[in-house]
């Protein structure tokens, strides 16, 4: 953010979140919305089965068959790079975790927690970006990687993926994180600069996600007025 010099009545602007909100945004649904699906199971369908290929090296997982890249990309998830169909490793843990994808490495196939274990070798990170994932995914959201800032994500609402920008970018952030304030009203400064609103996702010991939405405050200069001494 912005900020002025310490001369009397030249504010300073600085970003602080406000109070707790679950996803209590104008025009951001809330969870309670009728226009929203709460249920991971109600967000995809009872027929929908992929298969999927690990390539453990390159650190992507690759769908192969035409028919089951339309199925995914209709419900926003994965993309065409190279050539191929990918997933990113979120999409796919979602889509294990509900019995909704095979995952295969040299014949030999993925439960859940064990692709999640090999994941957490190359991201430490992996499981606070899954449960922020998981939980905005299970709203009815189609969430995409975000532009750098660490746990962030681009978020769209139902119908707009792929049709319009996405409105809103959620930094991730687990309770208790000490980082720089600096830091965080940068990358907060970054984000509204392109012109989308920021969702502070905090994900709390118990693996619950509550969300913050960010405002900007204008402190004034609280200098007490110099007595004049006789």
């Amino acid at each position: 953010m912005s900020s002025g010099n310490n001369s009397h009545n030249d504010p300073t602007e600085s970003s602080q979140t406000g109070e707790p909100t679950d996803l209590d945004l104008s025009s951001f649904p809330t969870e309670n919305s009728n226009d929203m699906k709460t249920s991971n199971e109600e967000n995809i369908d009872s027929n929908f089965m992929i298969e999927a290929v690990h390539h453990a090296k390159e650190g992507k997982i690759v769908v192969p068959e035409a028919k089951q890249q339309d199925q995914l990309r209709n419900k926003g998830f994965g993309e065409i790079f190279n050539k191929e169909y990918v997933l990113n490793s979120l999409e796919s843990l979602y889509l294990l975790q509900n019995n909704k994808i095979k995952i295969y490495r040299s014949k030999i196939e993925y439960d859940f927690s064990t692709f999640l274990k090999t994941l957490i070798k190359k991201d430490k990170k992996i499981l606070t970006k899954y449960l922020i994932f998981r939980d905005l995914r299970s709203k009815g959201y189609v969430i995409k990687d975000g532009f750098g800032f660490g746990t962030d994500f681009r978020i769209y609402e139902r119908g707009e993926y792929n049709k319009k920008t996405s409105k809103y970018i959620s930094i991730g952030l687990n309770e208790g994180t000490n980082i720089k304030a600096s830091e965080f009203a940068d990358a907060i400064e970054q984000v509204e600069n392109m012109g989308k609103s920021v969702v502070i996702a905090v994900v709390e010991r118990r693996g619950e996600v509550i969300y913050y939405k960010t405002s900007k405050m204008t402190f004034f200069d609280n200098k007490k007025s110099k007595k004049l001494v006789t």
